[in-house]
């Protein structure tokens, strides 16, 4: 069955050069102050159990800046194979690969330069090497088929044009039995059509 969804008047493009501007400037400033919160105010708030994150480099932390928490829906276990997708800083990432242990394996994925660069630097200093950081894009994976055990994703879904497609490809890469762990926005009334069409809504 098709789901349809309302088709705003924006450019994936421009959409793209905005996210990536928003989140470089996180990258690389993020006690500037945005209209989301950010770092350990935004884990507290959401959930998160501080040991799981303890150990993660403050630079790290602090440029996190999800709208959920995708372990609270269920842990990961040694050994599996988690795609994180839109993994920015790497927050959830560096998490992930100390919950999937030596065994395991962690592939996160962002579109922002300045994210990459400091979700790899934060795994070099934890001696990570379990999880690797690569460039790519939410709806178009450069994986396999039935890849992964978990894939994972923090406030990204509400930042593609198309959530259906986007979630056809996350399905894509999940094996048979996979779980998608989600953390993200959800609207319970039906935007108006300005606000679909406002950019500035669409890039946190």
């Amino acid at each position: 069955m098709d789901i349809q969804q309302p088709v705003p008047k924006i450019s994936l493009d421009v959409l793209r050069q905005e996210i990536k501007k928003e989140y470089t400037n996180v990258a690389l400033d993020p006690n500037k102050g945005y209209h989301f919160h950010t770092g350990r105010r935004l884990a507290n708030l959401l959930g998160y159990e501080e040991a799981l994150y303890a150990d993660l480099p403050e630079s790290n932390i602090a440029s996190f800046a999800g709208t959920g928490n995708p372990f609270s829906v269920g842990s990961i276990n040694p050994g599996e194979t988690v795609v994180d997708i839109g993994s920015g800083a790497g927050f959830d990432s560096l998490i992930a690969s100390r919950l999937a242990g030596s065994s395991g394996r962690v592939i996160g994925f962002d579109m922002t330069a300045e994210m990459l660069k400091k979700a790899q630097a934060g795994a070099a200093a934890m001696g990570a090497s379990n999880v690797e950081f690569r460039e790519g894009l939410a709806e178009s994976l450069p994986l396999s088929d039935n890849f992964a055990d978990v894939v994972i994703s923090n406030g990204v879904l509400n930042l593609t044009l198309d959530k259906t497609e986007t979630l056809r490809e996350w399905f894509r890469i999940l094996k048979p039995g996979g779980r998608l762990q989600v953390g993200d926005i959800l609207v319970e009334r039906e935007l108006p059509a300005d606000a679909l069409d406002d950019i500035s809504l669409w890039t946190g």
